[in-house]
């Protein structure tokens, strides 16, 4: 099994903290973005991805290199952003045999392991979610069987509440790119772009069944506040951190956080809901709400809702900011 992974999009609703990082680098809970998409990828036993990039495509790079040496990557420019299908076809050249498809804008809780159970009559797995705003998504509408019959893109009607998560399990790699070259020859969908889900679409209606497989949770990372608020779950899941060697002086601390080390704090308020990555030097903070980047420097602020990039110098600033790397907002 092979992965392919898409990171090639410009994260422009994350700026501007996307000017010098590529958002799948983005932290949340500590960590990059991508780091838990592969994580789940190699504790399959998956070692070999195709990567597709191109925005800030060399920090990228180095990344893989230097924290996933052992990673077999191909990686495949997108000069063009016209979709998730035109996207996984730049794989195809590396596309033979069973794929796993993944896009880094979600992290998720699912069973990726199925994918090794599948049935022989099967061609692939697609996770998704049951949710009550059906309108905002591609719904899948199943069969008896529980398997997928047509995707429907933000439906007006109720016809299913199981929002298609972007997690693709695909055995019959021949068919997929047969439906990606069939999606690619016609006009384009909404803003110029080529859907993926046409081609599974095209794959159903050739006959094959695409199982649909339940997530038990779904955390969306592509915006300021769902990150924030995919940094509390993994906070009060996985992620909560006070390390010992942080410097807490004098400040009141409200669970969760995620204190790491070397950071020093003095006076103020932290939490809940507060990530303070390494080095960070606070006096007098009070924060709720948000992401403190490596060694940035805050004095005298009450924040909410905020993202502030590594290295950053805040002083004197209440209420809600987005702040990138080596960011100095100062009073005048």
């Amino acid at each position: 099994m092979k992965a392919i992974i898409p990171l090639a999009g410009k994260g422009t609703r994350m700026r501007p903290l996307t000017y010098h990082t590529p958002k799948p680098l983005l932290k949340v809970g500590g960590r990059p973005i991508l780091s838990y998409l592969l994580d789940d990828v190699i504790s399959l036993g998956v070692t070999e991805m195709v990567l597709i990039v191109g925005y800030l495509q060399d920090v990228l790079r180095e990344y893989i290199a230097t924290e996933y040496p052992d990673v077999k990557a191909h990686f495949v420019v997108q000069e063009v952003q016209d979709g998730t299908a035109g996207a996984i076809a730049l794989a195809e050249p590396w596309a033979d045999e069973d794929l796993l498809i993944l896009f880094s804008d979600t992290l998720f809780d699912a069973d990726l392991s199925l994918a090794k159970r599948l049935p022989d009559d099967e061609s692939g797995v697609l996770w998704a979610m049951e949710v009550e705003d059906y309108q905002r998504f591609g719904v899948i509408v199943t069969r008896e069987d529980g398997t997928m019959e047509r995707i429907v893109e933000k439906p007006s009607e109720p016809i299913s509440k199981l929002a298609n998560i972007g997690v693709y399990y695909i055995r019959d790699h021949e068919l997929l790119f047969e439906g990606i070259h069939h999606t690619l020859d016609r006009d384009p969908g909404k803003g110029g772009e080529f859907y993926l889900t046409n081609a599974f679409q095209y794959m159903v209606d050739q006959g094959a069944r695409l199982r649909t497989a339940p997530v038990t949770g779904w955390y969306d990372c592509g915006k300021p506040e769902t990150l924030i608020d995919t940094n509390r779950h993994l906070l009060t899941t996985t992620r909560g951190l006070v390390a010992d060697d942080a410097t807490i002086e004098g400040a009141e601390v409200v669970e969760p956080v995620r204190i790491e080390s070397g950071v020093v704090v003095r006076g103020g308020r932290i939490g809940p809901n507060v990530t303070i990555e390494r080095g960070a030097h606070l006096v007098n903070a009070e924060l709720e709400s948000t992401l403190v980047g490596a060694e940035a420097e805050l004095r005298e602020v009450s924040l909410h809702d905020s993202l502030i990039g590594a290295r950053a110098k805040v002083r004197g600033v209440r209420g809600t900011v987005a702040l990138a790397a080596d960011s100095v907002v100062e009073p005048d």
